[in-house]
């Protein structure tokens, strides 16, 4: 039904809504009506003198246990690194079996507790959930806060559930730590402040310290810190804040966060009117250009360990600038803007707005650093702006808060509240929201915390931070394109029904679990009057784009927030934010992450025995339903795409439809993709329903300029943003083509007139290989010596390093064949030709020499004989194979057979098939065997067949598994090596690849799709290329994640 929207009044008799207001509550607080002070957590003995919550069972029944309701597997989990190197591997787990290999690797490496081999070690998804939700349900007994031991039961089974089907998970520091120690840090999200004595900023660097040890991230905003421009109480300049980041840097590279060996997580703020801000600005430009220096010498210029980014200062935090509405103003102005003194408020230096603005997004499109905050829309939605104002953020900018304070989070994943019928299960969603923040509440009392500030902060004001993910799938599931008034429309509505749950369930805490957060009375008035501004956005929602049923929901439970919060209060200070959700995504199986669009239609998994599945994004055919078209349509839309890679072009699909469709990635075979100003209008549609603010990066093109960087700021703020993180795909060791003069005008860079003249030095050359690289490993036997043979190729399919294992790690033959394999793979990757290598190294006579398993290669007369003559049959043509003895006419790269598993019929006489889940007609195969593994690249070592394996499986034996079949709609996590079941790739590379290479690439069993990632660091714990996830990175090969959640 249609409402109207009625302007609510504060207790005062103002008018709330978006007005000028500045957001500081002006006015004197009221005392709460019920005269507490607040909740205070139970002592030992201490009884109860409230009624305590009352629990709905929604999803369990209490005869049945949420663990008797799936059906569970056994299986193994291992991840391999770039190299192939196992870096994690544990055998016989429990998974339930609708959970994919990918989840399972995540929850076994990162969250299964125990010494890997010990007893003690987790090895079941029961254990993991029993160890976090039966210590969350007890400590709510403890602290009094279910009315019943029935409504005790009921929380703690429906949290099981929850977790079980993947429907919510905790942040990661919960996973890590609930269970383990007697008081947890549960906190993914710190805010630390810093005053201006040397005092203060060395606590400020020991905090850090302590809270990287524990995996956690963390933000400040050095403008309390005097310029360097002002002087010391005693005489001399002042180091200003930029020179003592130089410090916090050094801490947070050398403490490797949570124990593991990835970078620290953190944010680093500074207000645009501190006098040092241009070298602020500047800072982590310069240390790029001198890193690139470095790297033009010969330094490595790997982002984690080389010497080059080891060498240079600011590679560990993300830094931002925080302007406020004058700022901002006097950009569209053109205005000058004042710079002042910290200590005495004096203008220091006058600049202009649009220069310092201009050098902002100058810095941004070399280096993706400074970020913006908008430091009056922040604070315009500030519930506890009567105790201080928010000046700074966790690194991802999610978390926007008081200083000292600490915010647990949670995501819920939207596709598993999907109905049968593609509509979303409202009551089942406001359920889950109302167990999963009781739950982070409970966390509250009973976590530790790293300073006493923080913990007296978060006692006082307990903000939590739910959220959600899969926000990308959900709409392109429901037919609507990301890009739309109707998805942003829609994607408003689900967040303004989470925030309005959230807060009235905070609002029930407050009621019957002992009253409000500690400073809620002094901050009712704009508490009240941010939930007011909540409920009236919500009243904007055009209902004409929201499906009724939801609309009227989300009305109806803002409305019910403010009856019941005007009476009752609020247990907690903030409920809600949009996290990057890496890895816990992956732990719930999501799509898509966070606020973000889906990736690809077209999606990639490497087999067990080598090569890759391709499977067409299953959304698709829900969208199309949704849209109205036939199965039969369907059907061949499905296949177009699974063809050509695209949907563009495809049988029967309106052109109107096409947007439904865009993706984050431009298709190598298509034109179309998300454009970065849909990305900065979705923020805009669900930021009026968010506590905290949003983590995600706008990404640009490679031609977008440093102009269009900076519209993209002005927009942002005009769109009522809080933050905006940018990054220029490739941006990478480039510089802008455009340069700022003061005034902000613009002027083109005569780039040729600024190369410096050029001299030809001529040296050696090395062709380095991808960080993400295809490979075959060959197991071989020479006179009754077995070994293996991995070579890595180059995207061209040519070899570029070669491996070799023969015996024991730390055997003389091992340490031989290692130096060996090193020198080849140095003169591969400095041009020698593999034709000359071949000739020079075959034939070569010594022991052990002798018969072999290769019918190509029968004899061998030695090891190196033998290597140098196999990688003849690969890569060589049949004339130069004859020349060095090779028998029988060998197959190369090119010319290999498709990939396929053992139900799979060979590629040449498959039928293609048409909609996801019909398989190819089956063939009759041999029996799966040590020797053979399902899904291989076919490999003419007779007579056993022995699979070429990838790099990444660099086992023995594969295991025997179930076969998959080319095209299928679903790979059970059971069928695949759980080190080589990963998502390995969404976005085609299609520089230089013609489309029949592709296939012959594909059909070769090497990738032909990678992440476009020629900027992401490596991964530190496994080394895979990271690929963007919010403002931060995550691995798909083994689900870490570079921030705090």
């Amino acid at each position: 039904m249609a409402r109207t929207a009625t302007p609510t009044k504060l207790a005062n008799g103002t008018a709330n809504g978006h007005t000028k207001a500045d957001g500081n509550g002006n006015g004197k607080a009221k005392p709460h009506a019920s005269g507490q002070s607040g909740y205070l957590q139970l002592t030992p003995g201490q009884k109860p003198t409230w009624k305590g919550l009352h629990i709905e069972r929604r999803f369990t029944r209490p005869d049945v246990h949420p663990y008797d309701t799936v059906e569970w597997d056994l299986r193994d989990s291992a991840i391999t690194n770039e190299h192939g190197q196992v870096v994690f591997e544990q055998k016989d787990l429990e998974f339930p079996k609708a959970w994919s290999a990918l989840a399972t690797n995540v929850v076994a490496s990162k969250y299964f507790r125990g010494h890997l081999g010990t007893p003690t070690r987790e090895r079941s998804v029961r254990q993991m959930i029993d160890r976090v939700a039966d210590t969350i349900a007890d400590w709510g007994v403890k602290d009094a806060y279910f009315a019943t031991d029935d409504d005790a039961d009921a929380f703690r089974n429906e949290l099981k559930d929850i977790l079980l089907k993947q429907r919510a998970a905790f942040n990661s520091p919960v996973w890590f730590n609930v269970g383990i120690d007697e008081r947890p840090q549960c906190s993914a999200c710190f805010i630390n402040s810093v005053d201006d004595t040397m005092e203060s900023i060395l606590t400020l660097a020991k905090t850090e310290g302590m809270l990287f040890k524990f995996g956690s991230g963390t933000g400040s905003n050095l403008s309390t810190i005097r310029s360097s421009k002002e002087t010391l109480r005693g005489g001399g300049e002042a180091s200003g804040p930029v020179s003592f980041m130089k410090g916090f840097d050094a801490f947070a590279g050398v403490i490797k966060s949570g124990g593991k060996t990835r970078r620290a997580a953190k944010m680093v703020i500074l207000n645009a009117d501190h006098p040092d801000v241009e070298e602020f600005i500047d800072c982590k430009l310069n240390e790029e250009r001198k890193a690139w220096a470095l790297i033009d010498a010969g330094y490595d210029g790997n982002f984690n360990g080389g010497e080059a980014y080891a060498s240079v200062f600011f590679q560990n935090s993300n830094n931002s600038v925080r302007v406020s509405d004058a700022f901002m103003e006097a950009v569209e102005k053109d205005a000058d803007w004042a710079l002042k003194a910290v200590t005495t408020g004096e203008t220091i230096e006058t600049v202009k707005a649009r220069y310092l603005l201009n050098k902002m997004a100058e810095a941004a499109w070399v280096c993706g650093d400074p970020g913006i905050q908008y430091d009056d829309n922040i604070n315009r939605w500030h519930t506890s702006a009567n105790t201080a104002r928010i000046n700074a953020s966790n690194p991802c900018s999610e978390f926007v808060f008081l200083d000292d304070t600490a915010c647990n989070l949670a995501s819920l994943n939207l596709m598993k509240f999907v109905k049968d019928d593609g509509e979303f299960a409202i009551e089942d969603f406001k359920h889950a929201v109302r167990i999963v923040l009781s739950a982070q509440e409970i966390l509250v009392s009973n976590s530790s915390y790293p300073t006493p500030k923080i913990e007296v902060n978060s006692h006082a004001f307990r903000p939590l931070g739910i959220g959600y993910a899969n926000l990308g799938a959900l709409l392109m599931n429901r037919g609507l394109a990301y890009d739309s008034d109707g998805g942003r429309a829609y994607a408003g509505a689900i967040t303004a029904l989470m925030q309005a749950e959230s807060q009235l369930q905070s609002a029930r805490i407050s009621r019957d679990q002992g009253g409000p957060f500690t400073g809620y009375a002094a901050n009712r008035e704009p508490y009240l009057k941010v939930m007011n501004q909540h409920r009236d956005a919500a009243y904007r929602l055009d209902e004409t784009l929201v499906p009724e049923d939801l609309l009227d929901a989300t009305l109806a439970t803002w409305d019910e927030v403010i009856a019941l919060g005007e009476k009752h209060g609020f247990r907690n200070a903030q409920v809600s934010v949009l996290a990057p959700t890496g890895t816990i995504a992956f732990l719930m199986d999501c799509d898509t992450t966070g606020v973000e669009p889906d990736i690809a239609l077209i999606k990639y998994k490497r087999l067990v025995g080598g090569g890759y599945l391709k499977i067409v994004n299953q959304t698709v055919p829900h969208a199309l339903k949704a849209l109205g078209y036939s199965a039969t349509q369907t059907e061949e839309i499905v296949a177009w795409i699974d063809e050509h890679e695209t949907i563009e072009g495809a049988p029967h699909l309106r052109e109107e439809h096409l947007p439904v469709f865009d993706c984050a990635f431009k298709p190598a075979n298509g034109t179309r993709t998300i454009h970065y100003n849909g990305h900065l209008k979705m923020m805009a549609a669900v930021q009026p329903f968010l506590s905290g603010a949003i983590s995600k990066t706008v990404n640009m093109p490679e031609h977008s300029t440093a102009d269009e960087i900076a519209q993209v700021y002005i927009d942002g703020w005009k769109l009522g943003l809080k933050a905006i993180a940018v990054y220029r795909d490739n941006s990478k060791r480039s510089q802008p083509l455009n340069t700022k003069k003061e005034g902000g005008d613009s002027v083109k860079a005569d780039a040729a007139a600024a190369a410096p003249e050029v001299q030809t030095v001529y040296k050696p050359l090395r062709r380095r290989l991808p960080d993400e690289r295809a490979s075959i490993t060959h197991k071989f036997n020479v006179g009754g010596h077995e070994g293996y043979l991995t070579i890595g190729l180059y995207e061209d399919g040519t070899p570029g390093e070669i491996f070799l294992r023969m015996a024991k790690e730390g055997s003389t033959i091992s340490g031989l064949m290692d130096s060996f394999a090193t020198a080849v793979s140095l003169a591969l990757q400095y041009g020698v030709p593999l034709k000359d290598l071949v000739n020079k190294f075959s034939h070569l006579r010594f022991e052990p020499a002798g018969f072999t398993t290769n019918r190509d290669i029968p004899m061998a007369k030695s090891l190196v004989d033998y290597i140098f003559r196999y990688m003849a049959t690969k890569f060589m043509s049949q004339a130069e194979k004859d020349g060095v003895g090779i028998i029988n006419r060998q197959l190369t790269l090119s010319e290999a057979p498709a990939v396929r598993g053992e139900a799979a019929t060979d590629a040449a006489d498959a039928p293609r098939t048409g909609a996801p889940g019909t398989s190819h007609a089956a063939q009759p195969q041999p029996e799966a065997g040590p020797g053979r593994s399902a899904g291989t690249v076919e490999d003419s070592t007779a007579p056993s067949r022995a699979t070429a394996e990838t790099a990444a499986t660099n086992s023995e034996a594969a295991t025997d598994r179930a076969a998959l079949s080319v095209g299928s709609e679903v790979v059970s996590a059971k069928e695949e090596t759980a080190a080589n079941g990963l998502l390995d790739g969404l976005r085609i590379l299609a520089q230089n690849v013609e489309q029949k290479d592709r296939a012959e690439r594909l059909a070769a069993g090497q990738a032909p799709v990678v992440f476009d990632t020629a900027d992401s660091p490596a991964c530190t714990d496994c080394g895979s290329i990271m690929v963007r996830n919010g403002s931060c990175y995550k691995c798909i090969n083994c689900g870490a994640t570079s921030g705090c959640s």
